[in-house]
């Protein structure tokens, strides 16, 4: 029989702070210490416990009593996330360039910078030096504002081995990095994830943060597949409010589902795949606007959108192209994992409502269960730099997951 460690006071305080945190953040408005109780059924004389250790360290704060509507009434005093004081750091390296976002627990956007550039040839060694650079005086301004990094994100367009380890990014030309060895990595113990599963954990409502980008098209447990897509493709299936990593991690790579066996070689080894037909490099050569490695400057997604919208031949056929082994390949996916909602992330928000709505009857069309399941393909709700913002998130997570390793018990 195996043993069980006991659980001591510390560790059901713990708990019940995270519950107490976690149904803050999923909630759409603020909640009285009342409601809160009712929530998480939890007592009130614990709830008032936990919620004062929460003020006291600044992690929420007191709003106005909210009034009543009958004269024998108490008002109740609603209890929101405070800024300032605690933060999350999300780092990415992507295809496109680097950057990073600082985000604070009430979901307020503290800082952030991106630089765009094309990252064909770059060293890994000269990125994160940059990056050290650019992050060094954030910390720094942190520190002296009385800010406290909870923790850190890395958004990376690969392969993360849950020891730190980037075991490829194609894209990048890069392959078995110890991410470790790079200061800004070790300094800030950078957690690494592959940036589709980042840029989906953005997209659910309460993960780590409030909706602080007004209404959200799903709920927070909610089930979707998501879909990004840059120069490679990448994918996330996120249910019941967490993304399914797989065994090690590396679920999601819908890029190289080979939607024609007969097809284009991928770098991957394989023909066909995806990202060959609907990914941003393979979209710009197909549509004439740039050959080879030129093909990847993120500055031609905005000329291909207004050739597209204008009907030119070449551009309508290569997008055309690319919705149809979308299609493809989002239907064998649904068909395998039984989901009806898809966000479709990266350049395809650009495209518009019609591209949408197109792309949702394709996969509509050839799914096995037509006849009975409605899909619904929807824009993410955070469309700019959406891993970025899941990399904060998951920095985040470290104080609602384990509050007294970062609280002050008075």
């Amino acid at each position: 029989m195996p043993l069980t460690r006991r659980i001591n006071q510390d560790d059901l305080r713990n708990h019940n702070l995270s519950v107490v945190l976690s149904t803050l953040a999923r909630s759409v408005a603020p909640l009285s210490r009342a409601a809160l109780a009712k929530e998480t059924g939890l007592t009130k004389a614990t709830l008032s416990l936990l919620s004062d250790m929460l003020l006291a360290n600044h992690v929420i704060h007191q709003l106005s009593p909210a009034p009543v509507s009958t004269a024998h009434g108490r008002p109740s005093t609603p209890l929101a996330f405070d800024t300032g004081h605690w933060a999350g750091i999300g780092v990415q390296i992507n295809t496109d360039g680097f950057g990073y976002i600082v985000l604070d627990v009430s979901g307020t956007v503290v800082d952030e910078a991106w630089r765009t550039q094309a990252m064909d040839d770059v060293r890994p060694d000269d990125i994160f030096d940059r990056l050290d650079a650019m992050l060094r005086p954030v910390e720094a301004r942190l520190a002296a504002d009385g800010c406290a990094i909870v923790g850190t994100g890395l958004a990376l367009p690969g392969l993360v081995a849950g020891d730190g380890v980037l075991l490829t990014a194609r894209n990048l030309g890069w392959r078995n990095l110890d991410l470790r060895r790079f200061a800004v990595v070790d300094r800030l113990d950078a957690i690494a994830t592959n940036e589709a599963t980042l840029a989906a954990i953005a997209q659910i409502p309460g993960y780590a943060t409030p909706r602080a980008h007004g209404e959200w098209p799903i709920d927070a447990f909610d089930s979707f597949l998501y879909v990004s897509t840059d120069i490679g493709i990448g994918g996330a299936y996120a249910r019941a409010g967490q993304v399914v990593g797989g065994d090690r991690g590396f679920a999601g790579e819908i890029g190289h589902c080979s939607v024609d066996r007969h097809g284009v070689m991928c770098g991957c080894g394989r023909r066909g795949c995806l990202e060959m037909y609907a990914g941003r490099r393979a979209m710009m050569i197909a549509a004439g606007l740039a050959k080879g490695s030129d093909a990847a400057q993120p500055e031609l997604v905005p000329r291909l959108i207004e050739a597209w919208h204008a009907g030119d031949a070449s551009a309508t056929a290569a997008v055309d192209d690319a919705v149809d082994a979308l299609a493809c390949a989002i239907a064998s996916v649904i068909n395998v994992i039984d989901v009806d909602t898809v966000m479709l992330g990266g350049l395809w928000s650009g495209f518009g409502e019609p591209l949408r709505a197109d792309l949702e009857r394709r996969v509509q069309s050839q799914i096995m269960a037509r006849d009975v399941e409605q899909v619904r393909l929807l824009f993410p709700p955070i469309v700019d730099h959406p891993a970025l913002y899941g990399a904060a998130v998951t920095g985040l997570r470290r104080l609602f997951d384990d509050p007294l390793s970062y609280l002050t018990i008075g």
